[in-house]
C-alpha cells in the first residue's frame, strides 16, 4: 500500500512539474513571439481595443473575408483563397476581438456589436463598400445580418462552409472540451503537441511559408479559445434566432458546401442546400472538409470570379 502511495505522489509530482515548466516556457516564449511575427497588416481602434486589418490588391468591389468561429489566425488562414484573387480585386480580412493579431476586447460578442465593429474597422482602415462578403462557418450569421441591415454595402454573398440559422437548431456548444483547448493553451500543454497547428488545413494544405506557419503556430499557441472566442461561442444560439427574425436578406448568395463529415450537426450538407434553394442563391456541394477554402481553393476562386462578374454586370 506505501509503495502505490509513493508511486501515486510521484505521479502527482510529475504531473505538477510538467504544467508548472510549461507555464514557464510559454510566458517565457509568447512576448518573444509577438515581436517576432508582427501584424503584416493595419491594427486599427474600434471600441477601446485594436482590430487587424490586412488588405491587398485593387479593384472593385473589395471582397471581405471574415473567419470561422476559434480560426486562430484569419489572415494567414485565408491566404489560399485571396492570393487567388488579389490580382483582379481589393480583398480584406478582419479579424475580430481576440482573433489573429487583433486585442482581446470587453465589449459584448452579439452580433450588432461586432458587425458594427467589423464596419469601423474596415472604414478605418480605408476599404470602403461596396463589398461581397466571403464568410466561413459562424461568420455566415454576421453576413446575413450585415445584408439585412446594410443591403447598400453588400453586392453578394460568398458563403464558405456558413453556419447559416436553422443549423443552431442542431447544434450546441461543447463547452467542456472548448475549455480544455482553452487551459492547454494557457498552460502551454498546447506547445507540447506541434502536429495540432501543423495538422490544421492552412498548414497541412502547404498555403504558407515557412515564416507564416512559424506565426500561425505562434498565435494559436497564445490564443486559440481566447475569451472573446469563448464569448462569441456563448450567444451564438441568440445571434442566431435575430437573423432567423429578419428574414433571407435579398443579395446574391452563393453556398460552397463541405460534406460536413468532420462536424457536429446531423444532415450538414442537407441545411445548407436547402437554406440555399429558399435564398434563391447558388450552390456547390464538395466532398472535402469545413476548412472548405484550404482544401479546394482553386474550385472555389474560379466559380466566385464567374458569380462576382455575373452580379456585377447582371448577366
Amino acid at each position: 500500500m506505501d509503495a502505490l502511495k509513493w508511486i501515486g505522489l510521484g505521479c502527482v509530482v510529475l504531473l505538477t512539474l510538467l504544467l508548472v515548466g510549461s507555464y514557464l516556457n510559454h510566458r517565457w516564449q509568447a512576448p518573444r513571439e509577438e515581436t517576432a511575427y508582427p501584424p503584416p497588416g493595419q491594427l486599427v481602434a474600434v471600441n477601446g481595443h485594436r482590430l487587424h486589418v490586412y488588405a491587398e490588391g485593387a479593384g472593385n468591389p473589395t471582397l471581405v473575408f471574415l473567419s470561422g468561429s476559434g480560426t486562430t489566425a484569419p489572415t494567414l488562414d485565408f491566404k489560399a483563397l485571396y492570393s487567388r484573387l488579389s490580382d483582379t480585386y481589393r480583398v480584406a480580412v478582419v479579424e475580430r476581438a481576440g482573433y489573429g493579431w487583433s486585442d482581446d476586447g470587453a465589449t459584448p460578442r452579439d452580433i450588432e456589436t461586432v458587425l458594427n465593429e467589423t464596419r469601423l474597422a474596415l472604414q478605418r482602415a480605408g476599404e470602403n463598400p461596396p463589398y461581397v462578403l466571403f464568410p466561413h462557418s459562424i461568420s455566415g450569421l454576421e453576413a446575413l445580418h450585415w445584408a439585412n441591415r446594410y443591403p447598400e454595402e453588400v453586392v453578394a454573398i460568398v458563403s464558405l462552409d456558413p453556419a447559416v440559422p436553422p443549423v443552431y437548431a442542431e447544434l450546441s456548444p461543447p463547452r467542456l472540451r472548448l475549455a480544455l483547448v482553452a487551459f492547454t493553451a494557457r498552460t502551454g500543454l498546447l506547445r507540447l503537441v506541434p502536429a495540432i497547428c501543423h495538422g490544421s488545413e492552412a498548414v497541412s494544405q502547404g498555403h504558407l511559408t515557412a515564416n507564416e506557419t512559424a506565426a500561425y503556430c505562434a498565435i494559436l499557441h497564445r490564443r486559440i479559445m481566447s475569451a472573446n472566442m469563448l464569448a462569441e461561442i456563448d450567444v451564438t444560439q441568440t445571434n442566431a434566432e435575430q437573423v432567423t427574425v429578419q428574414g433571407i436578406p435579398d443579395v446574391p448568395l452563393y453556398l460552397f458546401i463541405s460534406n460536413g463529415a468532420d462536424l457536429p450537426v446531423n444532415n450538414w450538407t442537407g441545411i445548407l442546400t436547402a437554406y440555399a434553394e429558399a435564398a434563391n442563391g447558388r450552390y456547390q456541394t464538395l466532398d472535402v472538409s469545413h476548412y472548405i477554402h484550404n482544401v479546394a481553393p482553386d474550385v472555389i476562386v474560379d466559380e466566385s470570379r464567374a458569380f462576382i462578374e455575373t452580379v456585377i454586370t447582371g448577366r
